[in-house]
């Protein structure tokens, strides 16, 4: 497959291809007149990479991960499933952040008071501080 039929079929910009291929994500082989051309299986290797990114991981995590197929097919079921395996605490802990952060807005921002005295963002005393740096209470930490 060309660079664009790819793009088109995969909904990944072409530039992004090139870049994925730099980095050792994809592989793709040059026709005689130069051109990439991609095998078909690389559209689930781009599935796998653009799901994998939505979830949080780096590419140098994907890398990893996609280091332990061979490079010329597709993922299987199989290949998912150990792959995946270990995002479900990932996506746990993402989601438990989430909500961390829109309990806080709802409490701060959703009353409309913007009280620096009672607003849960403010930090009377920079009591946060002992604890360490950063949103301390919107990142859970129930001593500031």
């Amino acid at each position: 497959m060309t660079i664009g039929e790819v793009s088109r079929r995969s909904g990944v910009a072409s530039s992004a291809l090139r870049f994925y291929e730099q980095r050792g994500l994809i592989t793709s082989e040059r026709a005689g007149s130069g051109h990439r051309r991609f095998p078909r299986p690389v559209l689930r290797r781009l599935a796998f990479i653009v799901y994998a990114q939505r979830v949080g991981l780096t590419l140098e995590e994907i890398g990893r991960e996609l280091a332990e197929l061979p490079p010329q097919r597709a993922p299987s079921r199989a290949d998912w499933g150990r792959l995946s395996r270990t995002w479900t605490a990932r996506i746990d802990r993402q989601i438990a952040e989430l909500e961390r952060l829109k309990s806080g807005l709802t409490e701060c921002i959703g009353c409309g008071c913007l009280s620096l005295d009672r607003c849960k963002l403010a930090n009377p005393d920079d009591r946060a501080a002992r604890v360490g740096p950063g949103p301390r209470a919107w990142a859970g930490d129930a001593s500031s």
